[in-house]
């Protein structure tokens, strides 16, 4: 005779009466919480969870691999097609020579005219034929507005204006003016001298 199987079912725990009590409890003390809460203190949760949804939304966005490219800071400055370059010796720039403030000069001449500026120091034999195939690179190049100071410098540049008649030539310290040369003076003012002679300078070949 086969054996019959009985499957059994294991069936919950009921729910005790003290279960059901302490449920109970529980919801009513839920309930009474919220009803303490002041609809300002409710405000205040709402908008704090609207802040922190927002900064989540924002974040989800900006790491996003989104490729198209970054919108350009308005601040940038924007220059102009005119590039004024500046010729000087060996010590360049430095603090406290002729050539730091004509560089200064120039760079308010730029923040005027949103000109290119840019400098290039003549290295080793401080001498004319030295320096004529650092200006002959600035002519061949973008240089619009060659500024020159110190003596081989100003000697080269003075030498080639006459042949270069659309650039325009800042001579300081030496030289002669006319035609497309402005010969400045070193000494005081002559910050806003550079500043007003490239200026115009830039202005005549815009």
């Amino acid at each position: 005779m086969a054996k019959q199987v009985r499957q059994v079912t294991q069936s919950r725990p009921p729910v005790t009466r003290q279960q059901e009590a302490g449920g109970a409890r529980f919801g009513r003390a839920v309930v009474a919480w919220l009803r303490s809460l002041s609809r300002r203190t409710i405000a205040i949760a709402a908008g704090a969870l609207a802040v922190v949804a927002a900064v989540v939304v924002v974040w989800a966005f900006l790491s996003g691999g989104d490729d198209r490219p970054p919108i350009p800071d308005t601040r940038a400055r924007h220059y102009t097609e005119i590039d004024a370059c500046l010729l000087t010796g060996k010590d360049g720039i430095m603090a406290g020579t002729p050539a730091a403030t004509v560089w200064q000069g120039m760079q308010d001449a730029s923040l005027k005219t949103h000109a290119r500026v840019s400098y290039q120091q003549v290295m080793g034999e401080q001498s004319a034929g030295n320096a004529r195939p650092y200006l002959n690179g600035m002519l061949q190049g973008s240089c619009e507005v060659v500024v020159a100071v110190g003596g081989p410098e100003v000697s080269v540049a003075a030498e080639a204006a006459p042949k270069y008649g659309k650039t325009g030539f800042v001579l300081v310290g030496g030289g002669h003016s006319g035609g497309n040369v402005s010969l400045l003076h070193t000494g005081d003012g002559l910050r806003a001298d550079v500043a007003g002679a490239v200026e115009r300078a830039i202005e005549a070949r815009s």
